[in-house]
């Protein structure tokens, strides 16, 4: 399936414009999880300027005690051509340069050439910490509630 360009009434693409105002993270990697694209949303979430992104490896933001399993999956969805998220959100640790701990919620989609062959992998993400850590509040609040009310 492909799509048309599309142009804005000027005649000038506006893939570029839409990527750099959207909030959400856009970054596509290279077969070997080298980073080829990172959008404005991906400065912000992330820390890191685009300067300091593309031609750097996805470990830049992935958590050191993740990445054996994050770099093993990727090589084996590149090989495969399959998706184990296909069509589902996945919230996931991530770094910040600063070195704080995010939670993001990603979307994924292979990239592929005309003859069908897996040519790098592209991810949309949102930052959710707050309402990730919301959620083990409530969590956590509600289990005391139960101890309490069993006591």
């Amino acid at each position: 399936m492909s799509s048309p360009e599309i142009r804005n009434p000027g005649g000038h693409d506006l893939i570029p414009v839409v990527l750099d105002q959207m909030q959400d993270a856009v970054i596509v990697a290279d077969r070997s999880g080298v980073i080829r694209v990172w959008n404005r949303g991906a400065e912000i979430i992330f820390g890191f300027d685009a300067s300091e992104a593309i031609g750097a490896d996805l470990d830049l933001i992935v958590p050191e005690r993740f990445r054996q399993q994050h770099n093993e999956g990727y090589r084996r969805t590149i090989a495969s051509g399959h998706l184990r998220t296909h069509g589902r959100l996945l919230t996931t640790r991530a770094n910040h340069k600063y070195g704080s701990q995010l939670y993001v919620e990603f979307s994924f989609g292979l990239i592929k050439d005309p003859a069908g062959q897996v040519t790098g992998l592209f991810a949309v993400g949102r930052d959710v910490t707050a309402r990730h850590l919301a959620e083990v509040a409530a969590r956590v609040s509600a289990a005391k509630s139960a101890d309490a009310a069993h006591s």
